[in-house]
Order: C-alpha cells, then structure tokens, then sequence
C-alpha cells in the first residue's frame, strides 16, 4: 500500500509539471473561428488558375518546397528578413506568392488574425490539384506560422540531380518513405520545367559529354530540340510527356518507359524500392485489388503537411505573409 500510494504522489507531483500537451493538426481547425476560411481560399486559387492554367502546378510545387524547409510553416513566403529562404537556389522557380497574398487579405477582411500563411499554403495546394482534375481530399490545419526564414536552411532541398539514394535520404530525413518519394514527385504530373534543368542531363550527363542513357531514344532527339544548347535556359517543357495539364498517373506510365522529362523522376527506375512502387499501380490485377494512385497521393500529401508543423503557442499567425509580425 506504501509503495502505491509513493507511485500515485510521485504521479501527481511530476503530472502537475508535465509540459502541456503539444496542439495537434486536426481536419476543420477553422470550422468556428473562420467558418469561411477553406471556402475563401477555394475561390481565390481558383480564380487564378482560370487565369494562369500552370498556375495549379505552381502551388503545389509551393506546399512542397514550405514543407521541406523548416517544416510547414510559410517560411518560404517571407521578403523581409536578411537573408530570405525564398532565394536559395534549390527555390529557384518557385511562385505563386501573390495568389497566398491575396488570399490571405481576404481572410484578414473576415477573421483578422485567425488563419496562418502556412495553412493556406496546404489549402492552396490542394485547390490547385481539384482545379487539375485531381482528387479532393481533406486538409489537416492548425499549423502556425514560423519566425524563422534563411537562406541557409534550404541547402538540403531534393534536387533534379541528385541520385535516388540522396532523393532517398532526403526524405527519409523528413520521416517519409519511399513510397512518398514517388507519390509526391508523382505531382510533377501537372506542370512546367525550364530548360537550365534539363541541360546537365541532355548534354553534360557524363563527364565527357552525352546524354542520360536512361531517355527514351524516341524522346532524346524531342528534348533536344525542345532546348537546343546554346539555347534559352528558360525556355519551358512539360514535365508529364502527353499529359502536362491533368492531374493523373500518365506521369508513372512515362517513368516506367523510359519518358521520364527530370532525371530525378527518371532516378525512380533505376531502384528497386521505388520501382516496385511504380510497378504497383501496373499490375493486371491493379484495376481490382491493387492499390489506388491517387488515394495514395492524398495519403503522401496529406503526411508531407504535417512535417514539421508549429501549433499551439509556437510561431505567430501572420498578419502579412511576406513579412514577420513586429514584437
């Protein structure tokens, strides 16, 4: 009886000290505080893809780099500190600010002080993908946004180059697997990349010269004339060969068959990890029993805005999404 009632003193003694529970994302965070919120995101990202149709793939790309720099917490959006994170290379492309901007005037209008950069952000993303005819699925909210935005911070940012054992690790590093890898590099099915990407891989793959071995011969010779060395690097291509406009598996049916535009897309082939992933969705019994590509790219998205998310007291919600509150 002692000894139970040293355990139940120590319990409540050390359980009255014990940090407050970390807030959790959760789907309708705004549900009472900005009723509106999700509806008012909706209709600015919508208007501006009707605008700009690569606009879709622009804020998608958006959540993606957020969320792989110091979580997912509008860091990508600031202007006003030192050294902002939007200007690191691996950013280089990135946009879609001005839609964010716009929405969240839209929300400070109607719940001031309520809805984080960060989350619309996620919601953005999302709308975007619904607009591509993609699937629409719930998103977790409640993020924060963060106080912190360097340029330093975005060195490890996935990059067209690297090999698939650094594509591998770099997400692993974020706790997503190889599955997510391909899924969320799967969003390049929507979209538009410059030439400066495709010149190491169309013409200086080895260090001799040449092409990536892996392009489709039937695709080499499109490619080159798509971007011609010595030419425009700012020229854009379709990442999804035949399908750079809707949201769809097509972007996999090209990895597999050697159409692949990025070599970091292609990279996906060459293992044997990612590559069952891919070959998943193929199967004969794929249709009936296999599982579902978008379903589990709902899945992947839906992880990947949770990575690094600041709730509860952490960071501020933005009255501006481009610049820190003043203190």
């Amino acid at each position: 009886m002692a000894k139970f009632m040293n355990f139940l003193y120590l319990f409540v003694f050390f359980g009255c000290f014990a940090p407050f529970s970390q807030a959790q994302l959760k789907f309708g965070f705004y549900a009472q505080s900005c009723p509106s919120a999700e509806s008012i995101v909706r209709s600015v990202v919508n208007d501006a893809v009707r605008n700009d149709g690569n606009m879709a793939a622009v804020l998608l790309r958006l959540h993606f780099h957020d969320c792989f720099v110091e979580g997912c917490d509008g860091s990508i959006l600031i202007d006003t500190a030192p050294n902002p994170e939007k200007g690191a290379f691996g950013h280089q492309g990135v946009g879609g600010f001005e839609v964010i901007e716009r929405a969240k005037e839209e929300l400070e209008s109607q719940c001031p002080g309520v809805v984080s950069c960060a989350d619309i952000v996620a919601m953005a993303a999302r709308d975007a993908i619904v607009m591509a005819n993609g699937p629409e699925y719930e998103v977790l909210t409640g993020r924060r946004d963060g106080r912190v935005s360097d340029v330093s911070l975005a060195d490890s940012l996935p990059d067209v180059s690297d090999s698939i054992q650094v594509l591998k690790n770099k997400f692993g590093q974020k706790g997503m697997t190889d599955k997510d890898l391909v899924l969320l590099s799967a969003a390049h099915t929507i979209g538009t990349t410059a030439c400066f990407f495709m010149t190491r891989r169309l013409y200086d793959f080895f260090p001799g010269g040449g092409s990536d071995p892996e392009i489709n011969p039937m695709l080499l010779p499109e490619l080159k004339s798509q971007c011609p060395r010595g030419g425009s690097v700012n020229t854009r291509l379709g990442m999804d060969r035949g399908s750079s406009s809707t949201f769809d598996i097509h972007i996999l049916q090209n990895i597999r068959n050697g159409f692949a535009v990025l070599a970091s897309d292609a990279r996906l082939n060459d293992d044997p990890s990612t590559r069952a992933v891919i070959d998943s969705y193929f199967s004969p019994l794929a249709p009936i029993l296999g599982p579902s590509f978008q379903d589990d790219f709902v899945n992947s998205i839906v992880r990947m805005g949770e990575i690094g998310a600041k709730t509860g007291s952490q960071g501020e919600i933005r009255r501006v999404c481009s610049a820190f509150n003043s203190r």
